[in-house]
């Protein structure tokens, strides 16, 4: 009988991307993949270095792993196995620790399952994960992660991610290609483009070959796809072309997420991020005056060492003014080996809750805004397979998310749809636009 295998993600979009395909690499193994509750033979937990209270994540998801499979083995991978591998190795019951440049060789790491008392760390260097390795989720969701770029030569001051995955690397464009014809064949209508510094995409072997642009504009060209989303994009990487391209292309959807991290050019010199706010606020600026109903979601971090009151308050009023559809707060976390985490002007941690809590209210009014800015509309939306009383989901291009009541037909399929108000939940209700039309 075939042994089993289950996968439990923290973390990011190319944290499930790199999940499935280490999933693929176990069914060709002759594993078989099983929920996380079905006694599996082998746990694999794809941990992240990025959210907080990685380690008090990481030592409750293989608690749990042990309770429903006692004798199961336990493997770590991920941004926080490279990290901190002995601490990882010291959770009781884990059995195996691989850094960034051995997850995928995985299967060949785990080659007898017996437990045992101490576990086994195979872990070098991040320097050594230099090679791109490619990755995309298939088979769990109607979209698929595509990733097409890992690892960051940014060194902003709060940030682990280059001591966990790496130097900036990509795929070749012509794999890229390749990739989503394959995704387009299997039924799959929308490709999320992944990666660590997603921007900086056409680095092979330490030199530039391409630009991210040029991957856009062949993307563009592939048949079968629907949508392609950009998930996240630097704000100097963002040029003019690619927003001026997305808003002409029938592909690219009008839909960006921009990390600004703060609203005050003084914290944002401390974060040793490439951009003052003025250059933020023309990205927006630009990306509304050509596509005004486009989505643009913000990545912003609150309580980062010498933020004062003011400085806070700088990035509030930012953000309240700028033409947003919504926000990803963080509250600053100190990580070792970083420059932040020996600053002065510690925020005490009160303060960063609060500090928070101001911009999940403000997220909370942009989005709704956002979303009656859509009202009486139709649009075409992605119908995803997921139920929750007795509703599924989906999203337009412009990503409002939408309900509607559970038809299994919809799953996977584009609907013209007539957006009608705002659920008390937040989603948007829709009805079929011919419905409206008939009217």
């Amino acid at each position: 009988m075939n042994k089993k295998v289950a996968f439990y993600t923290l973390g990011c979009k190319l944290n499930y991307s790199e999940t499935s395909s280490i999933g693929r690499l176990f069914n060709n193994a002759g594993y078989e993949t099983v929920d996380f509750t079905n006694t599996p033979d082998v746990f694999v937990i794809n941990t992240c270095s990025v959210t907080e209270n990685a380690d008090k994540k990481c030592r409750k998801v293989v608690s749990e792993a042990l309770k429903i499979s006692p004798n199961a083995y336990v493997t770590i991978v991920g941004c926080y196995a490279q990290l901190k591998p002995k601490e990882i190795a010291e959770i009781p019951g884990v059995d195996m620790v691989l850094g960034a440049a051995e997850k995928f060789q995985i299967v060949d790491y785990i080659t007898d399952l017996t437990k045992n008392p101490k576990a086994v760390v195979y872990n070098h260097p991040v320097s050594e994960a230099n090679q791109f390795v490619s990755a995309w989720s298939f088979g769990d969701r109607t979209r698929t992660f595509l990733k097409v770029q890992d690892g960051c030569d940014y060194s902003c001051t709060f940030c682990t991610i280059p001591l966990a995955r790496g130097s900036s690397r990509s795929d070749t464009i012509e794999n890229v290609i390749e990739r989503a014809k394959e995704i387009a064949a299997s039924g799959v209508k929308e490709i999320v483009l992944t990666g660590v510094n997603l921007g900086d995409f056409g680095i092979r072997d330490g030199e530039r070959h391409d630009k991210f642009f040029d991957l856009v504009k062949e993307l563009d060209k592939v048949e079968g796809i629907n949508r392609f989303r950009i998930s996240s994009i630097e704000p100097n990487l963002l040029t003019d072309e690619i927003i001026e391209f997305v808003a002409q292309s029938k592909r690219f959807v009008p839909h960006f997420h921009i990390p600004l991290q703060s609203g005050s050019d003084k914290i944002l010199g401390l974060m040793r991020r490439r951009y003052k706010r003025e250059l933020y606020a023309n990205r927006v600026s630009k990306i509304k005056q050509l596509m005004p109903h486009c989505c643009i979601g913000v990545d912003v971090i609150v309580g980062f060492p010498g933020e004062t009151r003011e400085e806070f308050i700088e990035t509030y009023n930012f953000l309240n003014e700028l033409n947003v559809s919504y926000l990803h707060v963080f509250t600053y976390s100190e990580r070792e080996n970083t420059l932040a985490s020996e600053m002065s002007g510690v925020v005490p941690g009160s303060t960063r809750a609060d500090r928070s809590k101001m911009l999940h209210i403000l997220s909370d009014k942009k989005r709704r805004a956002f979303y009656e800015s859509n009202l009486n509309k139709t649009e075409e939306v992605l119908f995803e397979g997921d139920i929750k009383d007795g509703f599924m989901h989906g999203f337009t291009r412009n990503y409002v998310k939408v309900k509607t009541k559970y038809d299994p037909v919809l799953v996977n399929e584009l609907k013209a749809v007539y957006l009608t108000k705002i659920s008390l939940d937040g989603d948007v209700e829709v009805t079929e636009s011919e419905e409206i039309l008939a009217h």
